[in-house]
């Protein structure tokens, strides 16, 4: 990502690695599994001439730290995520900033703008879904087809046994088993993802994020959705026209029906023809449509 600065910000907990570039209103990306920052590396620079651009390595993953877990999973709560990433806007100067976050990075995004609403300024969601009503609804299609979601929330070491048994194996399997092409995925960027699952910590990390999401994440969830929390800036949400949010979810009325109760400040989106991992394969559509709906 040349252009963009970087560094380790202390925030209290662990340390997040960050880079940004760029002018104009402050611009949070954050990423999912099985990727890092990277994955913005074609977004980044387009969305850097409007915005000041911020892309954060999640606790857990590439190159930010791994602070230990606890039995409830809290350290690896989105909660916890989402506070380090309202300490590193602090730490870089921004108040208030425009956020987006993709797979994983998408539900500490909407975490952030529930436990945090004076800080977020809009809010984009890529590819997901609130996390409680994914396990509402999960079914054989979600054991099969998003396997993370089921085998990396095993108790410890299963999972982390097998990721570290074969993380390129793991990788693979990930971007080239939900939509997107493989050639996405330039050898060094793939390179760069597999490296970050060969450090046993960080597979630890993740497979604690999975497990967070499958209790506490739930719990936070449904205990805002019971008191009528909501999501009190305006939302665009984007997903894959091939994937999972657009044919799993039909008889619910699909992504905007089912994130429309989450949205009090106003719910917008539509679907891309491509597949999960479409801020890489269609970056510079992606860019366009953050750019106008944050600017908008």
């Amino acid at each position: 990502m040349e252009g963009f600065a970087s560094r380790h910000v202390d925030v209290g907990e662990t340390q997040i690695f960050v880079r940004w570039a760029g002018t104009g209103p402050p611009l949070l990306l954050l990423h999912g599994f099985p990727q890092t920052h990277l994955m913005w590396r074609d977004v980044a620079p387009a969305l850097a001439r409007r915005f000041s651009v911020v892309c954060a390595d999640l606790r857990g993953y590439g190159a930010s730290g791994c602070p230990p877990s606890a039995s409830d999973h809290a350290p690896y709560a989105k909660r916890s995520m989402a506070r380090d990433m309202v300490r590193i806007m602090d730490a870089l100067g921004f108040r208030r900033f425009f956020l987006a976050g993709h797979d994983r990075g998408g539900r500490v995004a909407y975490r952030l703008a529930l436990d945090h609403a004076e800080r977020t300024e809009r809010l984009a969601l890529l590819d997901i879904l609130p996390t409680a009503t994914v396990w509402e609804r999960a079914d054989a299609r979600l054991a099969l087809g998003y396997w993370p979601w089921s085998l990396l929330a095993q108790p410890a070491p299963l999972p982390e046994r097998l990721v570290a048994a074969a993380p390129d194996a793991v990788v693979d399997a990930a971007l080239g088993g939900w939509g997107t092409p493989a050639n996405v995925f330039p050898t060094e960027v793939r390179s760069a993802y597999i490296d970050a699952l060969r450090d046993a910590r960080h597979v630890h990390a993740i497979c604690e994020e999975y497990r967070a999401a499958a209790a506490i994440d739930r719990s936070h969830d449904e205990a805002d959705r019971a008191a009528g929390k909501s999501i009190a800036c305006p939302v665009c949400v984007l997903w894959s026209a091939s994937g999972s949010l657009e044919t799993w979810y039909a008889d619910a009325g699909g992504p905007l029906a089912l994130w429309h109760n989450w949205c009090s400040g106003g719910l917008e989106g539509q679907a891309l023809d491509a597949g999960h991992f479409f801020p890489e394969e269609r970056s510079q559509e992606t860019a366009a449509l953050l750019e106008r709906f944050f600017l908008s």
